[in-house]
């Protein structure tokens, strides 16, 4: 026997200015607990040697797994029409290792 499928909801989204300008960050560190994920958004300025968190994201391990496969496919998408994109640091690629890494 199969489920019945439920409708989608419908969700709209509410964005204030401030939240519309974004956040401009190049570096992640990302922590977690059994409960939760915890990911901080920082700016890294070369010669500096100090930077501040300017965002807090914390997620439930399922939100943060769906939001993996989002980014994925969006990844995806975005190489199919402008390319490869090259992350500095890695393998065969130019440029120091900086910004999003894992341990």
């Amino acid at each position: 026997m199969t489920k019945p499928q439920q409708p989608q909801q419908r969700i709209t989204l509410d964005l204030g200015e401030k939240e519309a300008e974004g956040i401009y960050a190049n570096l992640a560190l990302i922590t977690n607990s059994p409960a939760e994920f915890i990911m901080d958004f920082a700016r890294l300025v070369p010669g500096m040697q100090k930077t501040k968190v300017h965002a807090r994201i914390i997620m439930t391990p399922q939100a943060v797994k769906a939001l993996h496969k989002t980014l994925g496919a969006n990844i995806e998408r975005y190489e199919k029409v402008h390319g490869e994109i090259k992350l500095a640091g890695q393998p065969g690629q130019d440029g120091p290792g900086i910004g999003f890494q894992s341990e």
